[in-house]
């Protein structure tokens, strides 16, 4: 049974089609129309009670969040390519910055773009200098975030890099700029971008 993503080309639902074009396993692409409020239909709550995209079936499986989704992607069908093994050395630092995107650098940076007043040593995205810092090391350390080896928690995190560098929401360095360079160059992220493109065209979003 193919993989079905509902989808909208202008939410997280856009990186998914990254995963899926990395991984490789067959999939459709359901088209939920957002101005409408189909994200809040009774049908799709059932899937997703918070009525967000992505949310991805497989079979009976429903993944919704899309680190949790590219997580999932990969120990399924790209185990020991996209996702180190269990007893790989590599599995800590890919869990690491898999995680390290949803759960430090996007309240992170909104915590920074709002002015939020908070103790660091209470939030769970602490300081943003030391974030900023955490995530330069973390890309500098060879091609990708395993050194030469690329794996589904660049597509997580870089996602989430790139998203914020093209909307103002991280400063751009010659680090975070030449590590987006290198995933652009992905042949499947170029993939990705040409369907979401033309899903948006197709809707009269572009």
């Amino acid at each position: 049974m193919s993989i079905i993503v509902h989808h909208h080309p202008f939410t997280r639902a856009a990186t998914v089609v990254w995963m899926l074009e990395e991984v490789g396993v067959p999939h459709t692409l359901q088209y939920v129309d957002i101005s409408k409020g189909e994200q809040k239909s009774p049908e799709f709550l059932a899937l997703n009670p918070m009525g967000k995209l992505p949310a991805l079936q497989d079979g009976d499986v429903v993944v919704t969040e899309t680190a949790a989704i590219g997580l999932y992607l990969a120990d399924r069908y790209a185990a020991g390519r996209l996702a180190p093994l269990m007893d790989d050395p590599d599995r800590g630092a890919y869990l690491r910055w898999s995680l390290f995107a949803p759960s430090v650098i996007e309240p992170g940076a909104m915590a920074q773009a709002a002015g939020w007043a908070f103790k660091a040593g209470q939030a769970g995205w602490g300081e943003h200098a030391a974030m900023l810092a955490s995530m330069e090391q973390a890309v500098s350390r060879g091609d990708f975030l395993l050194g030469d080896r690329f794996s589904m928690a660049d597509v997580i995190f870089g996602g989430t890099l790139r998203y914020m560098l093209r909307f103002g929401m991280v400063a751009a360095s010659p680090g975070f700029t030449a590590y987006s360079e290198r995933l652009a160059a992905r042949p499947a992220l170029q993939r990705a971008e040409a369907r979401n493109l033309e899903i948006a065209k197709a809707h009269g979003l572009a």
